[in-house]
C-alpha cells in the first residue's frame, strides 16, 4: 500500500510540475465541450436557402412559392430566371437547391393535363441537402394532392369523399427516443466522448512512454515493489480522477445545463462514464505493451481515434459494415459507451438490457492485465528508438 501511495505522489508531482499536462487533460476537453454544444445547439439546420424558378408566373405558381417559403425547412432566398441561373447559385454555395415551376403549369393543372413539378437538391452537403430535399418533396406531394382534390370536386364529389380517396387511411407517425430529430442530441455526446477518449489515450501513452524514453522506468518499477500492476495503476489513478471529473463536467453541461434527454437512470450514465475512462486508459496501456515506441504508440492512438468517428457506429450502423471492420469497431471503448448512451439516455430502457455494454468496458482492463509480463519487460529494460 505504501508503494502504491508513493507512486501516486510521484505522478501527482509530475503533473503539477508540467502545467501543459493539466492543460491537455482539462482545458482541451472543456473547450471542446463548449465548441460542440454551441455548434450543434440549433439541433437541425432550418430555413435552408433555396431558389425558385417560376417560369409560369401564374397565381398558382406564386401560391406554391408562398407555401414553400412558409415551411420551416426551406427559405426561398432567390428568384432565378432560368435553370442555368439556379444551377449557378447552387454551385456557388448560395442555395441548397431550387424548385422549378414550368410554363403553362396553371393551365395544365386546370385542364387536368398532369403538369410536372421539378426540384433539385445539393446532396454534396448531406444533412442540409437531405432536409432541403424533404421540404421540396413534401411541398410537391401536397400540391399534387390539392390539384387532384380540386379536380375530383369539379367532377361532383363532395370534399370529404375527395379527401378520403386521396388518403384512404390514417397514418400515425411516431418518432421514438429522439422525437425532436435533433442532431445535437445524437452527435454532441459522440463528439465529446470521442474527444475525451482521445485525450485519455494520448495522456496514458505519453506518460508511460516518457518513463521508457528517459530510462526512468526501472526506478518507477522498483518504487512499486517490482509489481507492474501497482506501478501502472498508481501512475494512472490521478489521471483517472481528473478525466472522470472532466467527464462529469461534460455530463452536466449536456444533461443539466442544456437539458439533453436523460430518460434512464443518471447513475447508470455516470457508471458508464467511469468505466469508459478506465477502458480508454487500459487501451492506452495495451498500445504501450504492444508498441513500446513513443512515436509509433502515439501515432496508433491518433489513428484509432480518427477512425473512431467513422466506424464506432455514430453515423453508420455496425451491422451494415464488412465483418472485419465491424469486429474492429468492437475493440473501441467509445463504441460501447455510445451504446450505453443510446440505451440509457435516449431510449431509457432498464439497465439489465444494457449489461453487456458495461461488461464490454470491463473487459479492457482485464485484457490489459494479460500484457503485464510484457510491460514488465519493457519497464525493466527500456530501449528508446527515436
Amino acid at each position: 500500500m505504501r508503494n502504491f501511495i508513493e507512486i501516486m505522489r510521484r505522478e501527482i508531482g509530475i503533473l503539477a510540475s508540467r502545467p501543459i499536462y493539466l492543460a491537455g487533460m482539462i482545458l482541451v476537453p472543456v473547450a471542446m465541450t463548449f465548441f460542440f454544444i454551441c455548434m450543434l445547439s440549433p439541433g437541425l439546420p432550418l430555413k435552408l436557402p433555396a431558389a425558385m424558378v417560376d417560369l409560369d408566373g401564374s397565381q398558382l405558381s406564386r401560391q406554391l412559392t408562398r407555401n414553400l417559403n412558409s415551411t420551416e425547412l426551406v427559405d426561398i432566398a432567390y428568384r432565378a430566371n432560368s435553370f442555368n441561373e439556379a444551377i449557378a447559385q447552387v454551385q456557388s454555395g448560395k442555395t441548397m437547391g431550387f424548385f422549378v415551376v414550368p410554363r403553362d403549369f396553371e393551365r395544365k393543372a386546370i385542364a387536368g393535363e398532369a403538369p410536372t413539378l421539378t426540384f433539385y437538391s445539393n446532396l454534396s452537403y448531406y444533412v442540409p441537402g437531405t432536409l432541403a430535399f424533404k421540404g421540396f418533396k413534401t411541398m410537391a406531394v401536397t400540391t399534387s394532392g390539392k390539384l387532384v382534390s380540386v379536380e375530383l370536386m369539379e367532377k361532383g364529389l363532395p370534399q370529404g369523399v375527395a379527401a378520403t380517396l386521396l388518403q384512404p387511411m390514417t397514418i400515425n407517425n411516431n418518432a421514438m427516443h429522439n422525437p425532436w430529430m435533433s442532431y445535437a442530441y445524437y452527435l454532441t455526446p459522440s463528439f465529446l466522448i470521442g474527444t475525451l477518449g482521445l485525450m485519455i489515450m494520448l495522456m496514458t501513452v505519453f506518460s508511460i512512454m516518457q518513463e521508457l524514453k528517459r530510462g526512468t522506468s526501472p526506478l518507477w518499477l522498483a518504487r512499486a515493489g517490482n509489481r507492474v500492476g501497482t506501478a501502472i495503476v498508481g501512475k494512472l489513478l490521478p489521471q483517472t480522477v481528473i478525466f472522470f471529473i472532466v467527464g462529469l463536467f461534460m455530463h452536466s453541461m449536456m444533461f443539466h445545463w442544456n437539458h439533453y434527454p436523460l430518460n434512464g437512470g443518471e447513475w447508470n450514465m455516470i457508471l458508464g462514464l467511469l468505466l469508459f475512462v478506465i477502458a480508454s486508459q487500459s487501451f492506452g496501456v495495451l498500445v504501450c505493451a504492444v508498441m513500446p515506441n513513443p512515436r509509433f504508440a502515439l501515432s496508433i492512438v491518433c489513428l484509432v481515434s480518427i477512425l473512431t468517428f467513422s466506424i464506432a457506429a455514430f453515423s453508420y450502423p455496425v451491422q451494415s459494415m464488412y465483418g472485419a471492420i465491424a469486429i474492429f469497431a468492437s475493440i473501441l471503448p467509445v463504441r460501447w459507451y455510445f451504446l450505453i448512451y443510446v440505451d440509457q439516455a435516449l431510449n431509457g430502457i432498464p439497465l439489465f438490457f444494457s449489461r453487456y455494454y458495461f461488461v464490454a468496458l470491463l473487459v479492457f482492463p482485464i485484457v490489459a492485465t494479460l500484457f503485464a509480463p510484457l510491460m514488465r519487460r519493457w519497464m525493466k529494460h527500456p530501449v528508446y528508438v527515436p
